[in-house]
């Protein structure tokens, strides 16, 4: 996939996580290259032709499921099609936000563009209108066992039925077509089953999630910092000879990003010798971050193998033989299900050490600092409260942390009688990572109201500069005051990235 300065381009590249965001979140429009178009073209052929042949082959001339033993008269295909849609748009819930629908779309376009679906060119094509039209299907978020509902519910406004949201307005996935020029398709052999396989949905999802993942671990090292400065850490804990001992590279990573983020801190130079060591939320920050970045490392290297793979079911291929049609099993998700619960341990875990670091800044037991960060205790309860809102989050993380990839459920008689459950794994993540962005916006509300306390002395470059953004939106607390504006403030200070882009322009990038 080719990224150029107002449009993505797919065509012979690898596709990649920033461009899947820049179209899903920031919409850019999509093109598909000139190859992309020829191997799509190309596969059809094979479809028309096996299909003419009236040969075996399941989806095209059976049925699906435990249905694959009933052939499908050439009479009965394209309705055999447009059942498929219809029968398996059955999801449940609120819908999905516009971005994840949206980056669902783009990976069913990314799939198809593999040349291995047998899809007609013009149905692809107008999967990419209605992206690059802002026509965003509405998909309920519930339902999914490891594919089908998202993408029949997307397919749905194809052929003109369902519903959308088009020009900031819910209506008829018809009318939605009509007022932006597009004519509804007539699927054709193969074309429903295409539209409803393959791992696009959770791994679309999961892309999402794993993208502001990477945000996570740079504000997580970031603001650990300005913890650490408040709690009079000693640095000792931070010297780069305890990871040539202990070589993992999310570790040294950490540590690295950590010396630069504490650069130039009086605060800890003053306190270096406070105590001989500190709580393991302080002094194993390179740890314990450095394995959740080992870990994202690990769950990116699944995802961007999985979306540049084909994963319908069954698979075209236009080789010497005059063209193949294999029935497999990429259509399932289990390497991305078991990626997105090791994403959603991660970064639970990187959550759960920020929220212990915020009890500590609240407890003057530990803290050395004002009860809950606030003078006039009793009448005044500072942060008290806010600390019980991380604390509850990262109960909620825990038990979405609980991994969906060792489920299954038997499904359709028999024949699909292990199911990935991916979907159901990248909505957790999903969750982890927005309650994660929420604990550590708490972290830098309470670090920030803590680093008060020891003026005139200046924290470190990095700190300061994660201080100063968060003080440009939010006053020191003197009193008592409404919190969750201020809460909100630093959790959107988080998921926009604001607050890594500003630190990174001041100390230069940190790694993952």
């Amino acid at each position: 996939m080719v990224q150029n300065k107002n449009q993505v381009i797919i065509g012979e590249q690898e596709f990649s996580i920033e461009e899947l965001v820049s179209v899903a979140r920031f919409y850019y429009p999509l093109k598909l290259s000139k190859n992309t178009k020829n191997r799509i073209e190309h596969t059809r052929g094979v479809v028309e032709r096996f299909s003419a042949e009236n040969r075996r082959i399941y989806g095209i001339t059976t049925g699906v499921g435990e249905n694959s033993r009933i052939p499908i008269p050439a009479r009965d295909s394209v309705k055999l099609q447009k059942n498929l849609i219809m029968s398996h748009a059955c999801g449940l819930g609120e819908p999905l936000e516009e971005e994840f629908v949206r980056a669902i779309m783009v990976l069913m376009i990314q799939n198809f563009s593999q040349g291995c679906s047998g899809i007609r060119l013009e149905t692809v094509e107008t999967l990419v209108r209605l992206l690059n039209e802002k026509i965003t299907p509405v998909v309920p978020r519930e339902g999914s066992l490891g594919y089908l509902s998202h993408q029949a519910h997307i397919s749905l406004v194809m052929i003109g039925l369902g519903e959308a949201f088009y020009k900031d307005q819910r209506m008829s996935g018809r009318k939605a077509l009509k007022e932006a020029g597009i004519e509804p398709i007539t699927l054709r052999e193969k074309e429903g089953l295409s539209l409803l396989n393959g791992t696009v949905d959770m791994t679309a999802l999961g892309t999402m999630a794993l993208f502001d993942s990477f945000n996570i671990l740079k504000a997580a090292d970031i603001i650990s910092m300005m913890s650490f400065e408040a709690l009079k850490g000693t640095p000792f804990a931070f010297d780069p000879r305890i990871s040539k001992v202990k070589p993992h590279p999310g570790q040294q990573k950490t540590i690295i990003n950590l010396k630069k983020i504490l650069f130039n801190s009086e605060i800890a130079e003053r306190y270096k010798n406070h105590r001989t060591q500190d709580a393991l939320s302080i002094r194993s920050i390179p740890q314990v971050h450095g394995a959740c970045k080992d870990a994202v490392h690990y769950v990116k290297q699944v995802i961007e193998r999985e979306m540049n793979s084909a994963t319908d079911n069954p698979l075209v291929f236009d080789d010497e033989e005059g063209g193949t049609c294999i029935s497999s099993a990429n259509c399932h998700g289990e390497a991305v299900s078991l990626a997105m619960d090791f994403l959603s341990i991660s970064i639970a875990e990187l959550a759960n050490i920020a929220e212990r670091r915020i009890f500590r800044l609240v407890s003057p037991q530990y803290s050395e600092l004002p009860p809950f960060l606030i003078q006039g205790g009793g009448v005044n309860s500072g942060y008290m409260i806010p600390q019980y809102v991380a604390a509850a989050l990262v109960s909620d993380n825990k038990v979405y942390s609980h991994p969906a990839s060792v489920d299954s459920i038997m499904t359709s008689g028999g024949q699909e009688d292990h199911v990935s459950m991916g979907t159901s794994a990248a909505l957790k993540a999903l969750k982890v990572v927005r309650n994660a962005e929420k604990i550590i916006g708490i972290e830098l509300m309470c670090s920030s109201q803590a680093l008060e306390n020891f003026r005139p002395l200046h924290p470190g470059k990095g700190t300061k500069a994660a201080y100063d953004i968060f003080r440009e939106f939010v006053p020191r607390l003197d009193s008592d005051r409404v919190l969750y504006p201020d809460m909100n403030v630093a959790e959107n200070l988080i998921h926009t990235g604001k607050l890594v882009k500003r630190t990174e322009e001041i100390i230069g990038p940190l790694q993952i």
